[in-house]
């Protein structure tokens, strides 16, 4: 089962309240970036926007926001949640371990909040490329994800961890993050963090990355 076909089964058959990232308050740390004027409102990307609450949230703070997931069915539930909430973003299908050309230089701000534990490394370069193209010169990127020094959860431990939902994600180290980043990014601030779930709170890493002019390579 791809990963597009295990995202859109857990979409389809579990209520909104049965998945576990599915929160409809904003994380605080994604709040303070707003709060605190680090990030004014600008063209912005959720990446992996799910069933669109942050999405919503950052529009409804004047944000001209576009959220993108590779699951259909999460896409679905995303508009359905912004008509509803009285929004207007902009939501497409899209895998970012695969080449995404049709956002270039779109975005002043692109976010993704314990997306990139589901990503495996060996497709983690290509999704840096992809977030690197989407931002404009001097574009802001924030991500958030497991820290591999989080105690054993969903039942295990190490690198790789299989959870309830038959999903496995990868725990990141710092190390690891900020050698992934720095060839397309200026690293402003990466450092563990400790964040908030449905079930309990979790150990996470946290970058707030510039976007490098050029190829990344510079």
């Amino acid at each position: 089962m791809t990963n597009r076909d295990q995202m859109d089964a857990i979409y389809r058959e579990l209520s909104p309240e049965a998945i576990p990232w599915n929160i409809e308050t904003p994380p605080a740390h994604l709040v303070d970036l707003v709060e605190s004027g680090t990030i004014t409102p600008c063209d912005a990307v959720d990446l992996g926007c799910g069933a669109g609450n942050y999405v919503v949230w950052f529009a409804s703070k004047g944000f001209r926001m576009t959220g993108l997931d590779l699951s259909p069915e999460a896409i679905a539930l995303a508009r359905q949640n912004a008509a509803e909430k009285g929004v207007t973003p902009q939501f497409a299908v899209r895998d970012m371990t695969g080449v995404v050309e049709d956002f270039d230089g779109a975005f002043d701000f692109a976010y993704d909040w314990e997306v990139l534990h589901h990503v495996f490394p060996e497709y983690r370069e290509q999704y840096v490329q992809n977030v690197h193209r989407m931002l404009r010169p001097g574009g802001k990127y924030f991500s958030v994800c497991f820290s591999e020094d989080e105690p054993a959860s969903f039942g295990g431990e190490g690198k790789y961890r299989k959870t309830p939902l038959g999903t496995t994600l990868y725990f990141s180290s710092e190390q690891e993050l900020r050698e992934l980043f720095e060839p397309w990014f200026v690293v402003d601030d990466l450092r563990t963090i400790e964040t908030e779930g449905k079930n309990g709170s979790h150990v996470s890493v946290k970058a707030l990355l510039s976007k490098r002019p050029g190829s990344g390579q510079e």
